[in-house]
């Protein structure tokens, strides 16, 4: 055991499920969510409305579910990983069938952002958190082929998405888009809880009425852990900058004169590079004697400097070349984040660590793509949005250096310490 109340990660067994598990959630979330620039391009054309604010559609989705991770972590605890997950699941694919319906803009930011995002919040943490209690010697790794469902979910959908807007029109295709999304709900029951045997007759036990894990929302432990605020302040800035590509990149192929699927397949090929950053990043960060939040940080700054210098992109091949670099960088930072947390907080409240940083992180995701709009609608192209959004990942990175004893505390030393502060 760990402490008194978390049972000893098994590293492995059943573990590897649970892997499979977050690993199709991540494609059906994040990878969703990635691909949704072939919607943007319609949803312009439809509505006559403005690039700025469509630009809300995938932000308020992003926000909310960043909003909602401290309610999922809350309810995680308090009636397990499984229930949870899978009422998120339903909530994602009733949220992408309603806006299949809609005849404003109002109703895309309700359906898919309001309804849809609170859906991929209840996926999202307890299913990541899940994952970092299964492992604790193989945690990065594990965290990194989870997380690189994202990748090959891109990979996948944005052309289909794009063969299903052109057979269906985006309605139709939203309303396939919908099924998909509900398979959430059978990738949740995997989500088999790892508990010490006294305490399996403790959750049925405690009722719908009593909510002592909610209570936390009002006095999370974290709030004035310093160490943990610095690492999510950071993170505030760099998801300012992290999403731009997955809302603007088909955009601005479209721009440059590229039709739509190879459009579509530049968003497609910086996912492949993606999906391979993310188990590669995993996998050198469990064998190379660095802490992990010097490796975040280097990852940090590449994905900085190859978002900037996409406007720099103006023959195909260029840009693809721009866009496999972003992604392969993009996606070595993703396992770290969650692992390095995991360092900082102890395992025993990464669950409430992963909750607390999401919600703060919505502020940087919920301003990034309606600023990289607006800045696109004042200047006629996609250039200042992708410079905007580098430096705001390269200002994150510089915010990692002021976390405490970033230059001389071993790693183990830390864990420890962090470890031993868990209830």
């Amino acid at each position: 055991m760990t402490d008194g109340a978390h049972p000893e990660p098994p590293d492995g067994g059943w573990g590897w499920m649970v892997v499979l598990a977050a690993f199709l959630q991540a494609a059906l979330v994040f990878g969703l969510i990635r691909s949704f620039g072939v919607f943007f391009m319609e949803f312009v054309g439809y509505f006559g409305e403005l690039a700025g604010r469509v630009s809300w559609v995938t932000s308020i989705g992003i926000a909310v579910l960043q909003l909602g991770g401290p309610v999922s972590s809350a309810l995680s605890t308090q009636y397990g990983a499984r229930p949870v997950v899978m009422a998120g699941g339903f909530l994602s694919g009733l949220g992408l069938l309603l806006a299949s319906f809609a005849t404003s803009l109002t109703h895309l930011y309700l359906s898919i952002g309001l309804l849809s995002g609170l859906g991929w919040a209840l996926v999202f943490t307890p299913s990541v958190a899940s994952v970092a209690r299964y492992f604790a010697k193989r945690r990065t790794f594990a965290t990194g082929l989870a997380v690189s469902g994202a990748g090959l979910g891109s990979f996948a959908f944005s052309p289909l998405f794009q063969l299903l807007v052109d057979t269906y029109a985006w309605r139709g295709a939203l309303l396939v888009v919908a099924g998909i999304s509900f398979n959430l709900v059978a990738a949740g029951a995997l989500l088999r809880p790892l508990e010490p045997e006294g305490n399996k007759a403790a959750a049925p036990e405690a009722g719908w009425l009593r909510l002592p894990a909610l209570s936390s929302l009002c006095r999370p432990s974290l709030a004035s852990h310093r160490p943990f605020l610095l690492y999510a302040a950071a993170f505030i800035l760099v998801d300012a900058g992290y999403y731009i590509p997955y809302v603007h990149l088909v955009p601005h192929g479209r721009e440059l004169g590229f039709d739509e699927y190879r459009a579509a397949f530049l968003l497609s090929s910086a996912a492949v590079a993606d999906l391979c950053g993310r188990v590669a990043g995993g996998w050198l960060a469990d064998r190379l004697a660095v802490r992990l939040v010097h490796s975040l940080t280097l990852w940090t700054v590449l994905t900085g400097l190859s978002m900037a210098l996409v406007p720099l992109g103006r023959s195909y091949s260029l840009l693809m070349g721009l866009c496999i670099c972003y992604g392969f960088f993009a996606g070595a930072l993703v396992p770290l984040q969650f692992s390095g947390l995991a360092e900082i907080v102890g395992t025993g409240r990464i669950m409430e660590g992963i909750g607390l940083m999401q919600m703060v992180e919505s502020a940087g995701s919920l301003v990034g793509a309606p600023l990289s709009g607006w800045l696109r609608d004042m200047t006629g192209d996609y250039t200042a949005s992708f410079i905007v959004a580098g430096a705001f990942l390269l200002a994150g990175s510089l915010l990692l250096f002021a976390l405490p004893n970033y230059f001389s505390c071993p790693l183990d030393s830390t864990t420890k310490e962090e470890t031993t502060r868990d209830p």
